[in-house]
């Protein structure tokens, strides 16, 4: 017999307007700008520019804001609500306090130079024939960002002959795909790291040396081993004495293997623009936000005529009534993107005093172990917000201060208890661990095992799986490939 069970389920729906604003706090200071411009395009009620009424935009919306407009599509038109409200907009810089100064601040970002934008105009210094250029861009076109081809070459071949019309064989694109690897960056276009490495030594400026050499032939013929770290088995094979073998493992380990650069495929640096700028004078720490995320905004003076003139109107007019309709709609969209804006700022300011508050000792020094343990949930309740909203600015934020940029979700972590029964940031035993392996005797570097009993005997109470997965997180290798001559 089957039994009826009643249950009650609670859910809660986001609105629209709770949607845009997320999404919102989640855009990166680099492309808020952007997302700005998008709107005042598709918006005609929003407008760039500060009202000269030095108290507009000066009340306070709270931060529940995104409720305030739910039903509101259902209300009747009010024209006095247009009328009477300010809505000239606001300009809130920093702490809100605005400074002339910072309007034409600007902090450099790289357009930036793509590598193949690189290495297409070196491809035009050769003299190639129309074949063979195509043949050229075909070849770079198959290069990844880090700078390698992995494509097979008969599919490249293929691609030129479906694509290009243009039947060809292998001979003929390893000639010129020879011709592109003389190309800077050296290494680039390689088929494997071996090769990309060959390329590099075989380009030095005396390869008759005896390093040179020596380092093309452990590359060239002990490649397994060298990566292994093998090197009795290398220096036997080659017969060679142990500063030779040193001086040529040396040089090939300086080499690049990524020849390419960043991921993203750009030469020059891209460079990180910061949400917050951190100052300290006197003693006193404060936190400003950077100026682009400060955008001048008002709602358009033209559109709230609209509404007087409607006023002054006949409103059995059916068309009349479907145009202030419709501007009555854009109206309250421009009001909610210029409050949302301004929500926004107050978040990640309240956010981020929070985290300087828990973390007052480490942006006084910028000492890693002065980080204390602080997970999402803390700076959640000293602010009262959800954590996703701490998590959204936490993972898409970053504040410059005197000892470089970091990106705030760095500033988390969890804790570590020690021997005296106090909790210490991860953070501060990956310090120590990374202390320890940088002064290890790197002909006899530490293992895991006797890792864990040195952070033991230091009071951190740390088991041996923990210190692998902080070692791993450090791009620290294990012992064995540690091991230096």
């Amino acid at each position: 017999m089957q039994k009826l069970h009643l249950s009650q389920i609670l859910s809660q729906k986001l609105s629209p307007q709770q949607i845009q604003f997320i999404k919102l706090l989640q855009v990166p200071t680099a492309e808020l700008e952007a997302r700005v411009e998008e709107e005042l395009e598709i918006n005609p009620a929003l407008e760039e520019g500060r009202e000269e009424d030095p108290k507009a935009g000066e009340e306070d919306y709270g931060d529940n804001f995104e409720d305030s407009y739910e039903g509101e599509q259902d209300k009747d038109i009010n024209i006095d609500d247009y009328l009477s409200e300010d809505y000239g907009g606001y300009k809130m810089q920093g702490d809100g306090n605005y400074l002339q100064d910072d309007d034409d601040r600007d902090i450099p970002l790289s357009s930036g130079v793509s590598l193949q934008e690189q290495l297409i105009s070196q491809l035009g210094f050769l003299k190639l024939n129309e074949r063979e250029k195509l043949i050229g861009l075909q070849l770079i076109g198959s290069i990844e960002n880090d700078g390698y081809i992995r494509r097979d070459l008969e599919a490249i071949i293929n691609d030129l002959a479906f694509g290009q019309n243009i039947e060809s064989d292998i001979d003929e694109v390893e000639e010129i795909l020879r011709k592109i690897q003389s190309f800077d960056p050296a290494g680039i276009a390689a088929r494997n790291l071996q090769e990309c490495l060959l390329i590099q030594m075989e380009r030095k400026e005396h390869p008759e040396d005896i390093v040179v050499q020596t380092a093309i032939k452990i590359v060239a013929d002990n490649f397994d081993e060298f990566t292994k770290k093998h090197y009795d088995k290398i220096q036997k094979r080659l017969d060679i004495e142990d500063e030779l073998l040193k001086d040529a493992v040396n040089m090939i380990t300086r080499l690049n293997p990524k020849p390419g650069g960043v991921s993203d495929g750009l030469v020059k640096t891209q460079y990180i623009i910061p949400d917050f700028i951190l100052t300290n004078t006197d003693g006193k720490l404060e936190i400003t936000l950077n100026s682009r995320n400060a955008p001048e905004l008002r709602v358009s003076r033209s559109y709230s005529e609209m509404f007087d003139a409607y006023d002054k109107s006949d409103k059995k007019d059916k068309k009349l009534k479907e145009t202030v309709s419709f501007v009555k709609q854009k109206l309250d969209s421009a009001k909610w993107f210029i409050d949302a804006i301004k929500q926004r700022q107050q978040t990640l300011l309240r956010t981020m005093q929070a985290i300087l508050d828990y973390q007052t000792e480490f942006f006084y020094e910028g000492d890693e172990t002065k980080l204390k343990p602080m997970i999402l949930k803390d700076i959640a309740e000293k602010i009262e917000m959800d954590i996703s909203t701490v998590s959204r600015v936490a993972n898409s934020k970053s504040i410059q201060t005197e000892f470089g940029i970091y990106p705030l979700k760095y500033f988390f972590s969890e804790g570590i208890a020690t021997d005296s029964g106090e909790d210490v940031s991860n953070k501060e035993v990956k310090s120590v661990l990374q202390e320890m392996v940088d002064h290890e005797d790197k002909r006899k570097p530490l293992s895991d095992d006797k890792l864990v009993k040195l952070l033991n005997d230091k009071g951190y109470n740390i088991a041996r799986r923990t210190v692998a997965k902080y070692r791993e997180q450090l791009q620290i290798p294990v012992a064995r490939l540690r091991k230096e001559l």
